[in-house]
C-alpha cells in the first residue's frame, strides 16, 4: 500500500491510499478519485515531505498499515451508524433542510453523487465524504 497527498483544482489537499502507483494512475485516468471537500475529479499528486524515522522515542510502526486503517474505518463506521440518522439517497435533500433551518439539526449520513456533493459544497453546506468499507453480509 502507498499513500499519496493529492490536490484538486480548488487547492484542497487530502490523502488517499492505493495498492501501488499503477492503481493510482488507473483511477486518476478514469476520474475515479474525488476530492472529499468539493467532489472535484481533476486530481494531481501534491508535493510530499519524505517520512524519515530515526526510531528515537517512537514505537515501531505496525507491520500492516492497511490493516490498521481498515480497523479504524470500521470503528468510524460503527460510531456513525450508532450516532447518526441514515437518510440514504436523500442525503443532499436532508442536508439542505438542516442547513436552511427547515428541519431540526441532527447528524445524518447517506449517499451523494459527485455532482450532488459539489452542489452542497457550492452552497456552503458542511459535510464530509468518507471512505465507506463494505461490510460482509
Amino acid at each position: 500500500m502507498i499513500v499519496f497527498d493529492l490536490k484538486c483544482k480548488a487547492g484542497h489537499v487530502f490523502e488517499a491510499w492505493f495498492r501501488d502507483s499503477a492503481a493510482f494512475n488507473r483511477q486518476k485516468s478514469k476520474r475515479e478519485i474525488a476530492c472529499p471537500d468539493c467532489g472535484d475529479t481533476h486530481i494531481k499528486k501534491a508535493p510530499m515531505a519524505p517520512n524519515i524515522s530515526t526510531g528515537k522515542g517512537r514505537e515501531a510502526a505496525p507491520a500492516d498499515g492497511a490493516a490498521e486503517a481498515t480497523v479504524m474505518l470500521a470503528k468510524l463506521r460503527d460510531h456513525i451508524e450508532k450516532n447518526c440518522d441514515y437518510v440514504g439517497e436523500k442525503f443532499p435533500e436532508e442536508a439542505r433542510k438542516i442547513h436552511y433551518g427547515e428541519a431540526d439539526k441532527r447528524d445524518i449520513y447517506g449517499e451523494a453523487s459527485v455532482d450532488e456533493a459539489r452542489a452542497l459544497n457550492d452552497e456552503g453546506i458542511a459535510f464530509q465524504r468518507l471512505p465507506w468499507a463494505r461490510q460482509n453480509s
